[in-house]
């Protein structure tokens, strides 16, 4: 595994459309491998294929949502797309791609996603909370959308270092 450089805002990579993966082989679960790793070295919770400059449709979810004393996990996602959602959440989002800023964006509370794993088996993944923002955040990453696009306020800095109210 090795750490990836992440691309930042003014890119234009990350206002491209991904394209499908269609080979699952080793090129691909090295491409997951180095994902899982700088995404872990970053501290996220979420990154796309794109954010390391790979124009296909990969993404990496961490499963925040886990019982007390167990480990949270990385989903991987291949070629997903969202099949359903309900509810709605309202709250601060980041991103990686977008260091040190903050919005407020609305997303699903809950969201299904269907995708291919690393070797091609499709499945489905159900995410509440956190991990349906993250779903919806980094599929926005394969359309060549970034959260700063749909957020209805960017934060403040005094809002983002707890000096100020949050909507």
């Amino acid at each position: 595994m090795a750490r990836r450089n992440i691309v930042t805002v003014g890119d234009r990579i990350l206002t491209k459309k991904c394209r499908p993966v269609t080979k699952f082989d080793e090129r691909l679960h090295q491409l997951l491998d180095d994902m899982r790793e700088t995404l872990a070295l970053a501290d996220g919770v979420g990154l796309a294929a794109p954010q390391v400059g790979i124009l296909r449709r990969a993404v990496l979810v961490l499963e925040t949502n886990v019982p007390e004393g167990e480990e949270e996990y990385v989903i991987e996602l291949v070629n997903p797309d969202i099949i359903e959602t309900s509810g709605e959440q309202t709250g601060a989002e980041g991103c990686l791609s977008v260091p040190d800023e903050y919005g407020i964006v609305r997303r699903p509370e809950y969201a299904k996603v269907r995708a291919q794993d690393r070797y091609g088996e499709w499945h489905v993944f159900e995410g509440t909370g956190l991990t349906a923002r993250c779903f919806c955040h980094e599929i926005d990453h394969l359309e060549g959308r970034l959260f700063t696009e749909i957020c209805d306020r960017m934060l403040t800095e005094e809002e983002i270092n707890g000096s100020g109210e949050e909507e």
